[in-house]
């Protein structure tokens, strides 16, 4: 791996010298049998035409993954968004429903500012950014179905408004409400700030819509998590400085609190790098996060954990080597496991780590993606199986949509 590397961040080049970070990963003699991976595909793109996946998001409830995408279909400027669903951990899928063919708006979503799914039983919702009157920027539309993604209808907005809204998160509770967060300006003072809203019929209305902070970085992604108390957490980048931080509710969404810097970086960044982070909570009750900072002589990818709901973090422990960027995190098969894409010689590749003692050692990096082809945005779902990991690669084909079963 060399000892720089260049990254373009919002339009602007960053050169980062990646020297060292806050603490060093610690290595352990895996004593737990570490995950097998049975790598698929979870469509098979050439048979439906659809060469290209544009977005896609994974979500968990009970014994069912559900998955919404959307791709590029060959000879068609009409983006398709898919659902289909899995009953055995990843390894068969449904086939793809067109969501598409009944809403026909514009398409905004893309990599990192993704389609978003999210379910409670039957009741699914599903969200996208669509086009306004300015290319690149638009509303959210909320979809949503009773019958398990038989049927849908159109949904209201979170806000009710049709200004510029997006890096979208739902997430539902176990009373069958929906949560969700973005980023948006409505205040027109030319940055972002985070909003949240909650819906209890499936998106058809919206209450307790407020402000969480209204500053933060424009483009990079948001991550809710429930914790063990109950609480629901949001993870977000921040303004001044450009580090994560955690947000909290106590009840039920009708107020907020910013509670905590994840990884005190102090990294003084005008611009954004388009990553969020990831938040999971692990067997024992602690919450565990995923971060990544451009900060002079830390740049990379770090772990940390919070044993008092999020109030305090260990000391970032590095996590992969200095290539690591776009990441998640969850907590299955009794351990945690993270996955990362890294940029090296041969371009951009998915690893993924274990870790069977609440992140204090952390199995080597091993590659997920091909050695052809090149993988980026690496999602992870802990499943009733084991775990699933999703990312893109390119290949001489187009962007398709890779897997990993991990049990």
């Amino acid at each position: 791996m060399p000892n720089f590397k260049a990254r373009i961040f919002g339009g602007c080049l960053v050169v980062a010298l990646a020297l060292f970070g806050c603490s060093e990963q610690a290595f352990e003699p895996f004593s737990t049998p570490a995950l097998r991976a049975n790598v698929l595909s979870p469509i098979g793109a050439q048979a439906l035409s659809l060469p290209n996946l544009v977005s896609f998001d994974l979500y968990v409830d009970r014994q069912t993954v559900h998955a919404a995408f959307v791709a590029t279909p060959t000879g068609s400027k009409q983006p398709y968004i898919g659902y289909m669903h899995s009953e055995d951990g990843g390894l068969h899928w449904s086939l793809p429903s067109a969501l598409s063919q009944q809403f026909t708006q514009a398409v905004e979503a893309k990599i990192g500012n993704d389609i978003q799914i999210a379910a409670a039983g039957d009741k699914l919702l599903v969200v996208w950014q669509t086009t306004g009157e300015l290319p690149g920027m638009g509303p959210l539309l909320t979809v949503y179905s009773n019958d398990a993604g038989k049927t849908w209808q159109q949904g209201a907005k979170p806000t009710g408004s049709d200004a510029d809204q997006s890096h979208h998160e739902l997430l539902a509770d176990s009373e069958g409400r929906f949560h969700a967060v973005w980023l948006d300006d409505r205040d027109e003072n030319g940055y972002q700030g985070v909003r949240y809203a909650r819906s209890s019929d499936v998106g058809k209305s919206w209450e307790l819509a407020q402000t969480i902070d209204d500053s933060s970085c424009s483009c990079c992604w948001n991550r809710l998590a429930f914790g063990a108390d109950g609480k629901l957490n949001v993870l977000y980048r921040d303004m001044k400085p450009r580090d994560m931080a955690l947000a909290q509710t106590a009840d039920g969404g009708a107020s907020w609190q910013r509670l905590s810097t994840v990884g005190e970086f102090n990294w003084i960044f005008d611009g954004c790098p388009h990553n969020g982070g990831g938040l999971t909570v692990a067997g024992d009750g602690s919450l565990h996060s995923l971060v990544w900072t451009g900060a002079e002589n830390q740049v990379g990818l770090y772990h940390m954990q919070s044993t008092d709901s999020g109030k305090g973090w260990t000391p970032p422990q590095r996590l992969g080597e200095a290539g690591a960027f776009h990441s998640d995190i969850a907590f299955g098969a009794e351990r945690l496991v993270a996955v990362w894409d890294a940029l090296g010689p041969e371009g951009s590749k998915v690893f993924v780590a274990e870790s069977a003692d609440n992140g204090g050692h952390w199995s080597k990096g091993k590659q997920l993606s091909s050695a052809s082809g090149s993988a980026t945005f690496p999602r992870i779902v802990a499943t009733p199986t084991g775990l699933l990991a999703m990312w893109l690669e390119q290949t001489a084909t187009g962007k398709q949509w890779s897997a990993a079963v991990l049990q």
